[in-house]
């Protein structure tokens, strides 16, 4: 048995409003007065109340660039030399002999800059230091560990020509 239907669209031809009663219903996202966040605006105007409380409904929020560098958390030496003794006692570092041993990353920091003056021995171990950091410590007969992996500059791959294979007659 041969099934006779018309299409849909030649059903609708000549009708208005294709099935979606008055005109006003269907006119994509006007009739719902925007588009995700649209809206708002002069005919919105009864929405906006509820919105005001919202702190994060307008605007951008969260937005992150990549490719760029964190920013290091830094701290002084005058800050390892005034309460040293009491990280000693927190067990955030430890005295070995004469040495005082600080690892900045336990601490929460990033990076040792050289503000203040030393006058105990410390073995500081840190991703980064200042130039400045680095003679004070050695001056007062301590010394500097930098923690952060060295990069090895990539090797540049070679490239090889493909042999041309010859067709023997």
């Amino acid at each position: 048995m041969v099934v006779r239907k018309r299409k849909k669209n030649v059903k609708q031809r000549g009708s208005k409003t294709h099935g979606w009663g008055a005109m006003k219903k269907h006119r994509g996202a006007g009739n719902r007065g925007g588009r995700g966040m649209a809206g708002t605006g002069k005919k919105g105007d009864a929405n906006k109340p509820t919105k005001w409380h919202d702190k994060r409904y307008f605007g951008k929020h969260g937005f992150i660039k990549h490719g760029v560098a964190k920013k290091a958390v830094p701290v002084n030496l005058s800050y390892f030399e005034d309460k040293i003794d009491g990280l000693v006692k927190k067990g955030l570092a430890q005295k070995k002999e004469d040495f005082y041993v600080v690892d900045v990353k336990k601490l929460g920091f990033s990076k040792v800059l050289g503000c203040g003056k030393l006058t105990k021995r410390f073995k500081i171990s840190s991703p980064l230091f200042s130039k400045e950091a680095v003679d004070k410590i050695k001056k007062a007969g301590g010394e500097v560990i930098e923690t952060r992996p060295v990069k090895k500059p990539a090797e540049k791959p070679t490239i090889e020509k493909p042999v041309e294979k010859t067709e023997e007659k």
